[in-house]
């Protein structure tokens, strides 16, 4: 089935509905699933959109949205949604113990930026969190945003990492990032809960993500770094809708899901489509390295198909939003960094 999409994307109100819109699959995913759903650090980037998405597939359920929530208008937009929200420091083990406990979890808390000034509080938020957490819902089923950094760097002539591959990245965040998924691996295997741990490699948004990055400094014409010149990416409804379609897929021992688009892309080839579209020359810095954080995604498309979003699209829509002085949230990615310290 071709899925049409619009030339442009007008303004965050059609941006955020975009992003939430449920598939047909995953509507009659949520239908089969017993409980509530309840998102665990729902106030970060991807957070309020997937937990719109939930509750637009099913209505019916519950949808509890658990966070800090420092900024009080993303509540407010949830609960204007239908989402209860509860505030909660996740590092407080009394107030996650106190939390209700729904059959379903989407785990989305972590630390990445400002891990190289505090260590201690990434490794803290990073699996101290999951090991109070995993403990507290030992009772549900636990769908955990981790990362493709868990890996190492994979050869950019290749598909890149597959889920079985050795965990050995570069990098104290990343290591921390294997800490929270082996917490959430220990606690499933002690008390027998079905966890599915998601290794997502860069959700695009309009107003942040790798496509934003690279646009901008072409926009700007600043220098787009290429040392680490291969990533996968995925519009990031695609990457909600599946994150949530893989509660179904948690399982004990825990499963393992790779999340991102079907290809590996080339930055400099996605610069140069950006110069394209601002009749602009990028302007390139450093070198294409043999290696890099990629990986296959083989498995999700076998499960899931392909998403439905293509690059080419992306590309189109981040151009547009750009050249429009559309809002951005000022989260750079840094896909460049190759020693992992963020």
């Amino acid at each position: 089935m071709t899925v049409h999409h619009p030339v442009t994307i007008a303004d965050e109100a059609m941006l955020d509905d975009m992003l939430s819109a449920p598939s047909d699959a995953l509507i009659e995913t949520l239908a089969k699933l017993d409980g509530d759903i309840t998102i665990l650090g729902v106030g970060g980037k991807m957070g309020p959109t997937l937990a719109r998405m939930a509750k637009r597939a099913a209505p019916n359920k519950r949808v509890i949205g658990v966070a800090r929530f420092s900024d009080p208008s993303v509540r407010a937009d949830l609960e204007d949604q239908g989402i209860e929200t509860v505030v909660c420091d996740l590092l407080d083990s009394q107030a996650v113990n106190a939390l209700e406990k729904t059959a379903n979890v989407v785990f989305m808390a972590g630390r990445k930026f400002g891990s190289e000034g505090n260590q201690a509080l990434t490794w803290a938020m990073n699996v101290h969190v999951p090991a109070i957490v995993a403990q507290a819902f030992k009772g549900s089923r636990i769908a955990v945003f981790s990362t493709a950094c868990v890996y190492s760097f994979a050869d950019v002539n290749g598909s890149g990492a597959k889920e079985g591959n050795r965990l050995a990245p570069p990098g104290e965040y990343a290591n921390s990032c294997i800490g929270r998924e082996r917490m959430f691996e220990h606690f499933s295997n002690q008390h027998g809960t079905k966890v599915v741990q998601l290794r997502l490699s860069y959700a695009i948004d309009l107003r942040y993500g790798v496509l934003h990055d690279i646009g901008k400094a072409v926009l700007d014409g600043t220098p787009v770094q290429v040392d680490s010149g291969h990533c996968n990416i995925i519009w990031q409804r695609d990457a909600n809708d599946i994150a949530l379609r893989a509660l179904a897929l948690a399982d004990c021992p825990a499963a393992v899901l790779n999340l991102s688009g079907p290809k590996v892309e080339r930055v400099r080839d996605l610069a140069e489509a950006f110069g394209t579209r601002f009749g602009k020359t990028p302007v390139f810095e450093g070198k294409e390295q043999p290696q890099a954080w990629i990986i296959d995604t083989t498995r999700q498309q076998e499960l899931y198909g392909q998403p439905e979003v293509s690059v080419e699209t992306m590309i189109d829509w981040v151009a547009h939003w750009l050249q429009k002085g559309g809002k951005t949230l000022g989260k750079p990615t840094h896909f460049e960094v190759r020693d992992g310290t963020y």
